[in-house]
């Protein structure tokens, strides 16, 4: 059975709140989830699942610096992680508050390694966003980004 690893830093509990969401739609599907803040994570781990997650708050338009850190060391496993399924998602203080670039720092360093991206062409296209803590519209879009990441992983790696 494929394994997911989501992870995310949260000062507010706004961001852990996305994760928990996007969590249990992947779970409903079916993936063995971790669910872990990002100071537990050690960036030689990734390679273990098939379908990782990361997210943040935006901080001055783009990741936090720890969710940063956990990327640029994962350098050093470069091509471990080709060819598995990546995503992201974040939080902000206000609209226009740099989601999008956030978003785009996290799945720029999945790229790079070779992972595979899924847009969503309704709602949030490149992943779930929150303005403050996350309200109906945010999990809803956690949801579907859940299910969509976990029905895409299970297709390229088997139930």
């Amino acid at each position: 059975m494929p394994k997911a690893l989501i992870v995310y830093y949260s000062r507010s509990g706004n961001t852990k709140a996305i994760a928990e969401d996007i969590a249990a739609a992947v779970t409903q599907e079916g993936l063995a989830v971790d669910l872990r803040s990002v100071e537990k994570v050690q960036p030689a781990e990734l390679s273990n699942y098939q379908l990782i997650i990361c997210g943040g708050p935006t901080y001055y338009g783009g990741a936090p610096y720890q969710i940063k850190q956990l990327l640029d060391e994962t350098v050093k496993f470069h091509g471990q992680l080709d060819g598995k399924v990546g995503g992201a998602f974040c939080s902000s203080a206000n609209i226009a508050g740099g989601n999008e670039t956030t978003l785009f720092s996290i799945l720029n360093a999945f790229l790079i390694h070779g992972m595979i991206i899924q847009g969503d062409p309704r709602g949030d296209h490149y992943g779930p966003v929150a303005i403050n803590a996350p309200d109906d519209r945010c999990r809803s879009g956690c949801r579907r980004y859940g299910q969509r990441l976990a029905r895409l992983t299970k297709q390229l790696f088997g139930d």
